[in-house]
């Protein structure tokens, strides 16, 4: 299993993932462009070579610039955000960020009753 700190992204990788999986396989430029906050090309180069080397990204050459792609997906990415949070903050307990949201007012019962009924219909309700 990979070492958790290569399993999470920092804001700015996420951002720069988010680009690719909303383009599919694009050049620095094309990520560059998709970006909120203008960053410089080698800051973009650089990033996405650190998420290359950490083995979320894979590159092909093409004529004189690399063309970036996606390994990991956004729902394993997603994942593992969630479960290093729930680990990190609630101690492994999914129950304890459920009553973290509850006691917060971040979600009520309404929410609980939809979120139920919508997990019945996928089947993973019991």
């Amino acid at each position: 299993m990979a070492e958790p700190e290569k399993e999470n992204l920092t804001r700015l990788e996420l951002q720069i993932m988010q680009a690719i999986w909303k383009l599919g396989a694009s050049n620095v430029n094309a990520v560059q462009a998709e970006l909120e906050q203008p960053l410089a090309y080698t800051t973009v180069q650089t990033m996405l070579n650190i998420l290359h080397r950490k083995g979320k990204l894979k590159r092909r050459l093409r004529g004189r610039a690399y063309q970036y792609s996606a390994i990991v997906t956004e729902d394993k990415a997603l994942g593992h955000a969630v479960r290093d949070l729930v680990d990190r903050m609630f101690g492994g307990s999914t129950e304890e960020l459920v009553m973290s949201l509850i006691k917060n007012r971040q979600i009520d019962a309404k929410k609980i009753a939809e979120l139920s009924r919508r997990l019945a219909q996928k089947g993973g309700g019991k």
